[in-house]
């Protein structure tokens, strides 16, 4: 293990600097949604791409059939060091609306929250670009301090994940073998608190299915039809009230197949973090868990499967009242996904249990949005456990291993792909105001962001 105490010294000194690195990247307004943002993309692409080269790294901007990818490559001190592959991404969400920010989006700056807590301002501070930069300084104190990096080092920064990442998989698919490496560092997500900081070991898969009902040839008058002709309303809230038993549970044949039981001693360790349900639905104006019985609220979304309503459409809703019996009715439903439960198999239940709800005179679509698996490290891996014991060096607390509700589909592309694991640290904070104006990143969470990726460089190559 090389002695990083030199190179935590300058990635302090270096402090300063980072930030002005970091301002001239947040000052790219690097839109991806919005074509008129293009040519920013692409500055934002080849500025990191020139910072990536002033380290040693061989940098170079792909381009793909929307925005372009910055890939990179340098060696590690050895001939048997560790092969990492970093992503984070370089785009940022629209800004609007314009008038709610207290500043500039794209002039960024570091002012006083509060007293004692200094934060970074701007679109992308947090999400993404405050984040990779982490990484990137931490390779700069460490390329500064000892002239090599302790790991072999491949970057892979997208421009599309803020618009669905449409040339992402045909790019891994191109470019597997040069990106494959032992695993893969994803920055792009949160600590527990802001002395806490958190690994997530899981993320919920992802099934989307749009359901549309059909009965009469036309909208009908409920005085003269009401009673006698099917209602799909009524038909669509039928199968959507059967989807979950009086105990909260999924309805799906076979629909907990592949799911297992979270660890005692995870669930244990989840309980020392002190979240209730009066304390996580307070915040949202609730009071009663919903779901499954007999779970803990973090429990229930950070490892158990659900199946949730996104949406309804059906008859008149516009002003006033029509007595009208709808020809179709239509509900958007989402399904979170977790350990080795099916996409394609979910999908087929579900789409047999309304099919078989649907009266012989009336006739259902379905259209899909989009489908992956769950992911979920072991709870044993050496690279976790690693990580963990580098970040609970760094951080005030202890490091904490969570789940995460969400999807993170770049994750899913890399095992599934690449045959990788992915280590999922981040350093962004829950009121860090992400998609929304006056997004934030803790200066805090920056430095010590940058020490902790020191600090897990060197204990991967140490591991090896």
């Amino acid at each position: 293990m090389t002695d990083i105490t030199g190179v935590l010294a300058k990635a302090d000194s270096n402090l300063d600097a980072s930030l002005e690195r970091l301002f001239d990247l947040v000052r790219i307004p690097s839109i991806s949604t919005d074509p008129a943002y293009k040519d920013a993309c692409r500055k934002a692409a080849a500025w990191l791409v020139a910072d990536l080269e002033s380290l040693g790294f061989q940098a170079s901007v792909r381009d793909t059939p929307g925005h372009p990818m910055v890939v990179a490559h340098h060696e590690g001190a050895s001939a048997d060091a560790p092969h990492v592959l970093f992503y984070g991404h370089y785009d940022v969400q629209p800004v609007d609306p314009l008038s709610l920010w207290d500043t500039d989006p794209f002039t960024p700056s570091v002012r006083e929250l509060s007293p004692g807590r200094k934060v970074i301002t701007g679109r992308g501070t947090s999400d993404d670009k405050g984040q990779l930069m982490t990484f990137v300084e931490a390779c700069r104190a460490y390329k500064e301090t000892h002239g090599s990096l302790p790991c072999r080092v491949t970057i892979l920064f997208e421009g599309e994940e803020e618009s669905g990442s449409p040339s992402l998989k045909p790019f891994l698919t191109a470019n597997a073998k040069e990106l494959t490496a032992d695993y893969a560092l994803v920055c792009d997500t949160g600590m527990w608190d802001g002395d806490t900081p958190a690994i997530s070991a899981g993320l919920r898969g992802l099934v989307g299915e749009e359901i549309v009902v059909t009965a009469a040839d036309r909208d009908l008058h409920s005085g003269q039809f009401g009673g006698a002709a099917a209602n799909p309303i009524h038909i669509l809230a039928r199968i959507l009230a059967g989807l979950h038993d009086d105990t909260g549970r999924v309805t799906l044949d076979g629909f907990y197949d592949g799911v297992e039981e979270t660890p005692t001693q995870i669930k244990a360790a989840w309980e020392t973090l002190g979240q209730t349900a009066e304390k996580m639905l307070g915040e949202i104006g609730l009071a009663i868990p919903a779901g499954e019985q007999g779970r803990s609220v973090l429990e229930l979304t950070w490892a158990r499967p659900t199946a949730e309503v996104n949406g309804i459409t059906g008859g008149y809703t516009g002003e006033g009242f029509k007595t009208v019996i709808a020809a179709r009715a239509s509900a958007k439903i989402s399904f979170r996904l977790v350990g080795q439960q099916d996409p394609d198999a979910i999908r087929t239940a579900f789409r047999d249990y309304v099919r078989a709800r649907i009266p012989a005179d009336c006739s259902v679509e379905f259209h899909e949005h989009g489908g992956s698996p769950a992911i979920q490290l072991p709870y044993d891996s050496s690279l976790l456990n690693t990580a963990k014991s580098s970040l609970s060096e760094e951080w005030p607390k202890p490091a904490v291993i969570i789940g995460m509700g969400g999807s993170i589909p770049i994750v899913g592309d890399f095992q599934k792909m690449l045959g990788m694991e992915s280590l999922l640290v981040g350093f962004g904070l829950s009121d860090d105001r992400i998609h929304s104006p006056n997004e934030k990143y803790d200066l805090k969470s920056f430095h010590k962001g940058i020490r902790s990726w020191v600090r897990i460089l060197d204990a991967l190559a140490a591991a090896r």
